[in-house]
């Protein structure tokens, strides 16, 4: 991690990993603070070179999981047309972390390229987070922060309950290829029943995995981001998506994340929560900026 330092793209994800990581040990219980599972040395040096995560990690919340955050590095130094060398580098990371879910807690499961028939591909990985709480504040952080406005639309449609009076699902356009591959075998898997819902996709398997935890949210959200026909073809068509559902969904998505907050026991968390609710801060403030760390370095 440490030779990434002199590279400014990857100096900037390690920070946000380590926030992410950070964060998320926080809401163990017991929490899992830095102090338990880094070297006295290590923890040293990362203070030194990344002093914010270990200052801000129990005050602001981290606009994705960290595996997010693995996966834009390897973009970075494979190149993003270079899907096979990607797939197989987080593959063969995934499984040095270990064969059972305790020993990779905070490792996704699946990864999904999404394209047109243009050049560029555009990646996800499923929700890296251990538990049903941390897995829920997580999607609520990426609905608010981190995806495209009609990827967080559409999961707001179904988080934190299925909505009557809100609709901001999408249907991407039949040309998209939406292909989602487990990381422990590399094998290819069928979208999951929430994935249909959300963007419309065909040849869904009956199961279906919590809203806004599946490989297919981020990347889906990555490719409207950047490809703008499939962001004009993709907007949500509803007559329950309009701007005063849509901003009722929002908040209704904080106080869910206000309450999975408030459970976080004895934290520093659980205080900022009950700060959010009465309105001493704003949610602007709540969420960590790792690009702050890199302006101030330079």
């Amino acid at each position: 991690m440490m030779e990434l330092d002199t590279i400014p793209e990857t100096r900037v994800l390690v920070d946000e990993i380590l926030h992410s990581i950070f964060f998320l040990g926080n809401l163990r219980d017991p929490t899992f603070s830095p102090q338990t599972f880094l070297s006295d040395d290590i923890l040293t040096e990362l203070k030194d070179r990344y002093p914010r995560p270990f200052t801000h990690y129990s005050t602001q919340l981290p606009r994705r999981s960290p595996f997010s955050c693995v996966l834009d590095m390897f973009v970075h130094l494979c190149g993003k047309e270079e899907e096979d060398k990607i797939k197989d580098s987080l593959r063969e990371l995934f499984n040095e972390m270990g064969q059972t879910c305790e020993k990779r807690p905070l490792s996704s499961s699946t990864i999904c390229i999404s394209q047109t028939s243009d050049p560029g591909r555009y990646y996800g990985v499923s929700m890296s987070t251990s538990g049903r709480n941390p897995g829920q504040i997580m999607v609520a952080a990426s609905c608010l922060k981190s995806w495209h406005s009609y990827v967080a639309g559409a999961v707001m449609t179904f988080y934190p309950d299925i909505q009557n009076d809100f609709d901001g699902t999408i249907k991407l356009p039949e040309r998209v290829r939406c292909q989602t591959f487990s990381l422990s075998n590399g094998r290819e898997m069928p979208p999951c029943g929430a994935c249909g819902n959300l963007f419309g996709l065909g040849r869904v398997e009956d199961k279906s995995w919590a809203y806004g935890n599946c490989a297919e949210v981020e990347s889906v959200s990555n490719l409207i981001k950047n490809v703008e026909t499939v962001r004009e073809e993709a907007r949500p068509k509803s007559e329950k998506c309009t701007e005063e559902k849509r901003e009722m969904a929002e908040e209704r998505v904080k106080k869910k994340l206000i309450t999975l907050l408030k459970l976080v026991e004895n934290t520093k968390l659980a205080k900022l929560a009950k700060q959010l609710q009465c309105g001493k801060i704003k949610f602007t403030d709540l969420f960590y900026d790792p690009y702050i760390s890199e302006r101030r370095s330079d």
